[in-house]
């Protein structure tokens, strides 16, 4: 897919952050938009900034975990723009807490929109973009699908799902001469809400000595890379059909600790967690 110019992009958690970033790079790419959001309110906003700079906006409110909602919502694009060429599945959330505080329902609450959202996707849109004769798969996974951290276990687990699911994707693709292609992209800190918006249980307060806000804060001062910049680098992905995507200085340091000391890594960061909460 060297040019984007009147292709269809469909992208889930289009109403804040990458997402929103995603709708405004491919409006400027030319693309025709369809994206949701489970926030109507974010939702709205990302169609108001869009007006006047996309040739076509649809929106739905689409929660990424019911699967029924998204083939629905994958139909609803193709009758409205009359195909689909790429499909971002970027929409997520966050957990923060001890494996043995964290209930099996809050792993199944993060896996359903972080994985099963991600699968949801792709299986809802790839008949459409292979029906569209050019196609292209966008799945998001993390910094945290190639580094695994501590008090993060569900996001972890999400976020390296999408990584092995999409490179299995991938080499399917390959495989059967599909002329559908797909990314997994790995972020570092993006300057998004998600540190706000996440679930983070009382346990992070004992295991670290700070509040859940102090935690949240002080996480969110090593975002360093701007939604605008994700979403530049994540377009020129699909435009190079590259397999894999890091975004941000960060995630080439972490993905550099996972290759040069696969073990140790984990002790240098459970050690760095500790020190933080000893300040």
């Amino acid at each position: 897919m060297k040019t984007l110019d009147d292709k269809v992009a469909a992208v889930t958690g289009a109403g804040s952050g990458i997402g929103r970033a995603l709708g405004l790079e491919l409006a400027g790419r030319g693309c025709r938009l369809a994206l949701s959001d489970v926030d109507a309110a974010g939702l709205a906003e990302t169609e108001r900034l869009l007006t006047g700079r996309a040739r076509a906006v649809t929106t739905s409110v689409v929660d990424v975990a019911d699967e029924a909602a998204v083939l629905a919502w994958a139909d609803e694009v193709v009758a409205d723009h009359g195909r689909v060429n790429l499909v971002v599945n970027n929409a997520g959330v966050a957990l923060s807490g001890t494996v043995a505080s964290l209930s099996t329902e809050d792993y199944r609450w993060i896996m359903g929109v972080n994985f099963w959202g991600v699968v949801h996707g792709t299986k809802a849109f790839l008949p459409h973009l292979e029906a569209s004769g050019e196609g292209h798969v966008v799945n998001i996974s993390s910094v945290f699908g190639l580094t695994a951290q501590p008090l993060m276990s569900g996001y972890n687990a999400s976020k390296y799902a999408v990584r092995g699911f999409t490179e299995s994707l991938r080499q399917d693709l390959a495989l059967t001469r599909s002329c559908v292609s797909a990314t997994c992209v790995h972020p570092g800190g993006i300057k998004t809400n998600i540190a706000r918006a996440a679930r983070v249980d009382a346990s992070v307060a004992g295991a670290t000595g700070k509040s859940a806000e102090a935690s949240s804060r002080e996480f969110e001062r090593s975002f360093i890379t701007t939604p605008a910049k994700a979403a530049e680098v994540i377009v020129e992905a699909v435009r190079k059909d590259k397999r894999r995507v890091l975004v941000g200085p960060d995630a080439r340091v972490f993905d550099a600790m996972a290759r040069i000391a696969p073990a140790g890594y984990q002790r240098l960061i459970t050690g760095v967690v500790r020190s933080r909460g000893a300040k």
